[in-house]
């Protein structure tokens, strides 16, 4: 193999990396490094989906950040390495940097612009040449996009077993993928009476034959990640069993308030409760707001033995880490009804626990 095969392929691990990256965040993995005079000047992975931005390719965000670092938009002396052929827009944009040299992995036949559909770096009715080099490392960069659309297909296949109501939200999984030592085995519900086709996700940790558990409720504006250390601690003896109530965490989001009435959550976890076949409950809940959570309990009351009270808190993370994942749920606003609705709840409840309490 001689020294430039060698170099070409160092750079495109480098590449493929950046597409695993991408994948991991939900991305199409696509990566990108850009190379001048043997060292980096830059790198790229999609960002479509991220930034809502169309033109958010691997390429284009290496050509970007690599202009940027030489304080000018013409590239002639770089290579850029890429690990699927670039598009007829990528290709604009390479045209444009007069780029000298361009490396890519594997072909894409239904878009690709520099020889699969069309050539449009060979055109001579341009102006600008593309010197181009492709198939280095091609079958790793293929496996990589198939491996991320067999667990698409998969995915989709899983969600219609779960079809998502028009009146409602669900966070797609990508943005779990950051959320630390969150990794246990997620199970969903959509047919109890009271979820009319709402899908809820709840963690079943333990002996399933064991009709005793520890029932887990999080607070208005938090998710079953908050009791992630407790579940950690238990023994595998004991039953443990997260929940994430309508509207939070991976559970299903009703677009509007509305549906956030607490005789509704009530209904919902008496149901999940005879669904599982429970009969001695430990109700475990956020410290922070425990006597509404107890108030959700109304309809289970008689199976529970005990309330405990656990005080929220970032653990062995960061308050960063943890404050990030709590937020991973609610991408933006149409994500949080619940937690709009459920702080008014808690507003009223206060209030008419202590009619002297004011809202500052």
């Amino acid at each position: 193999m001689d020294g430039q095969r060698l170099t070409d392929e160092h750079w495109m691990k480098l590449a493929l990396a950046e597409a695993k990256a991408a994948g991991e965040l939900g991305e199409v993995p696509v990566g990108a490094v850009l190379v001048k005079d043997n060292l980096l000047l830059s790198t790229g992975r999609n960002t479509t989906v991220g930034s809502c931005d169309p033109a958010g390719h691997a390429e284009i965000n290496a050509l970007r950040a690599g202009a940027l670092v030489l304080g000018n938009y013409r590239l002639t002396e770089c290579t850029l390495y890429v690990t699927l052929e670039p598009c007829a827009m990528c290709c604009g944009a390479i045209l444009n940097a007069r780029l000298g040299r361009l490396v890519f992995g594997a072909a894409e036949p239904k878009t690709g612009a520099v020889g699969s559909v069309v050539n449009l770096l060979e055109s001579h009715q341009l102006n600008h040449h593309t010197s181009v080099s492709s198939g280095v490392l091609a079958r790793e960069c293929a496996a990589v996009l198939g491996d991320f659309f067999l667990n698409r297909r998969f995915q989709s296949k899983k969600n219609k077993k779960f079809p998502l109501r028009d009146d409602a939200l669900r966070t797609p999984e990508h943005a779990f993928v950051a959320v630390p030592d969150f990794s246990h085995q997620s199970s969903y519900i959509s047919d109890l009476p009271s979820l009319d086709g709402l899908r809820m996700h709840y963690v079943d940790s333990g002996p399933e034959e064991n009709k005793s558990a520890w029932l887990c409720l999080h607070g208005p504006s938090s998710w079953s990640f908050v009791f992630q250390n407790f579940l950690n601690s238990m023994p595998e003896s004991e039953r443990v069993v997260l929940i994430d109530m309508i509207g939070f965490g991976k559970s299903d989001k009703p677009k509007r308030e509305k549906f956030h009435q607490l005789h509704q959550h009530r209904l919902i976890l008496r149901d999940f409760v005879e669904r599982l076949g429970l009969n001695s409950i430990n109700v475990v809940i956020d410290g922070w707001h425990s006597g509404f959570l107890m108030s959700l309990c109304e309809g289970i009351s008689p199976l529970i033995c005990s309330f405990l009270v656990l005080p929220q808190g970032p653990g062995r993370l960061s308050i960063e880490e943890f404050d990030g994942a709590i937020r991973a749920p609610f991408p933006d606003k149409g994500y949080k009804a619940g937690i709009r609705e459920f702080s008014r709840l808690l507003l009223e409840f206060k209030k008419e626990k202590n009619p002297d309490f004011q809202n500052n």
